[in-house]
């Protein structure tokens, strides 16, 4: 711990007590490496404020010290958006211990929620209001709402709701001088020049800590239904999307896989098995809800995908009769990333191009990288609606884990975003930039980095906020 690390837990003891000040390098380990386990930092300590006043008090003393400090919530980043450095510069700020959901308004259709609170929590307490977050993901056990809203996350239901851009309605935050940012009124017109409050979102913790935030809510679901549907390629999948949008407005869903991704997920589920009998070569999983009891979305979806397996356009469809059965395909999907990561190494891509280019693009990138880098298997499966896919490169069989990151992994990320870019698309779709995404963000695109580094310097000067991540400071 450096001498500036020391004075400044000194100063915060009497503030934060025992519970706010971890040293114990046992209990501090587990949030020193990231969820896939690329990125491995240290820190001397966390720092765990209960409240908004203890983040300010905690802000002020890191400048005064001059000590980094990287927030993190669940941990859950994919980006190692929320891991420490390696030298053991920063300090861990995490915001687990505001937990707190602070006000549900189901008249108004919002939430209060502050930066600890798991997203799995959140849609509990708004479930009991009769109300519902839309928004959900794989890691909505750990995730937290500080977490979503500095990475501006996706999901599954971003089809029809957006991303934490738009269901988010204001943002508490203190920024890097101690200055708390009080946007928690979900104003619909606030015409006063910058918006502090959208430049937080999606800042990944740089430009100050988000502390507490009003979102969106709709009301519970009165009725869905969920299917399973076997294609023959993504293009029959953006043709049954456009089917369905044309036909009704509650398709809140439309997952697609390959053979390959859903066989993965069946093999490291125990009891799994694929929802349909025969094989078919891509599959899409089809979420349709209404809060209206009078309406039948089961009904509604039997008629559309009838139509489309009368037509071609679908070569297998079956519709989960019951919850438990939904569940089970949902899982399917939710394990998809676990059950690649059992598969061995390979490089992850969250990378997003226009919907209609997503079919053409799963299959002639796959193809590409396999004869670019062979021995390597590529393959893709995401959210076709937004165009949002999780494209991964598998190492060969028997790869050295470390030498084909080592090695390989750059190489392969550098053309794949060369393929993305050309398409019109983006290297980040929903997980951020966070630092295994800031050197190819800042090759890509020096014009946006630039400005971006400019907004950085100007709020957080001494580049004491989660340093390194998103841009490097000049």
């Amino acid at each position: 711990m450096t001498p500036a690390q020391t004075a400044l837990i000194a100063t915060l003891r009497p503030l934060l007590g025992e519970r706010g000040i971890v040293t114990d390098p046992a209990l501090i380990a587990p949030w020193e490496i990231d969820w896939r386990k690329r990125f491995q930092g240290h820190a001397p300590a966390i720092l765990a404020p209960a409240d908004r006043a203890q983040v300010q008090a905690i802000l002020r003393a890191a400048t005064e010290h001059g000590v980094p400090l990287v927030p993190q919530g669940g941990n859950s980043s994919m980006v190692g958006g929320a891991t420490p450095p390696a030298d053991g510069s920063a300090l861990i700020l995490s915001t687990r211990r505001m937990n707190r959901v602070r006000r549900i308004d189901a008249d108004g259709r919002t939430a209060v929620a502050e930066a600890g609170v798991i997203l799995a929590d959140l849609h509990g307490a708004a479930e009991a209001q009769g109300m519902r977050f839309p928004l959900t993901l794989g890691a909505r056990g750990n995730a937290t709402v500080g977490g979503l809203v500095s990475t501006n996350a996706g999901g599954t239901q971003v089809l029809r709701f957006g991303t934490m851009r738009g269901l988010t309605l204001g943002v508490e935050a203190v920024l890097p001088d101690g200055t708390i940012h009080d946007g928690l009124s979900a104003l619909k017109k606030d015409n006063r020049g910058y918006d502090l409050g959208q430049m937080l979102i999606g800042a990944e913790g740089t430009l100050g800590i988000v502390t507490a935030a009003t979102l969106r809510l709709v009301p519970a679901i009165a009725a869905s239904a969920t299917a399973w549907v076997g294609l023959a390629d993504p293009a029959a999948g953006l043709a049954l999307l456009r089917r369905l949008q044309a036909a009704t407005d509650m398709i809140e869903s439309f997952e697609i896989m390959p053979a390959e991704s859903l066989a993965a997920a069946v093999a490291h589920l125990p009891g799994a098995r694929s929802p349909l009998a025969g094989a078919h070569p891509w599959h899409v999983l089809i979420e349709a809800v209404t809060g209206d009891p009078a309406i039948d979305p089961a009904g509604m979806l039997e008629t559309l995908l009838g139509q489309a397996l009368a037509d071609g356009v679908a070569a297998d469809a079956v519709i989960a009769a019951s919850k438990a059965q939904a569940e089970a395909f949902w899982l399917l999907r939710h394990s998809l990333s676990d059950a690649e990561r059992a598969l061995g190494p390979a490089v992850q891509h969250d990378i997003a191009v226009p919907v209609d280019a997503m079919p053409r693009f799963m299959v002639e990138a796959a193809a590409a990288c396999d004869s670019r880098f062979p021995g390597t298997h590529a393959s893709g499966f995401g959210h076709l609606g937004d165009g949002n896919i999780h494209f991964h490169v598998r190492a060969a069989p028997d790869t050295d884990r470390d030498h084909f990151y080592a090695e390989q992994a750059a190489t392969i990320t550098r053309f794949v975003h060369d393929l993305v870019m050309a398409a019109g698309g983006t290297i980040s779709a929903e997980h951020g930039i966070g630092q295994m995404k800031r050197d190819e963000l800042a090759r890509l695109s020096p014009e946006r980095v630039a400005t971006l580094r400019a907004i950085k310097t100007a709020l957080d000067p001494h580049g004491l906020f989660n340093p390194g991540k998103l841009v490097a400071c000049a």
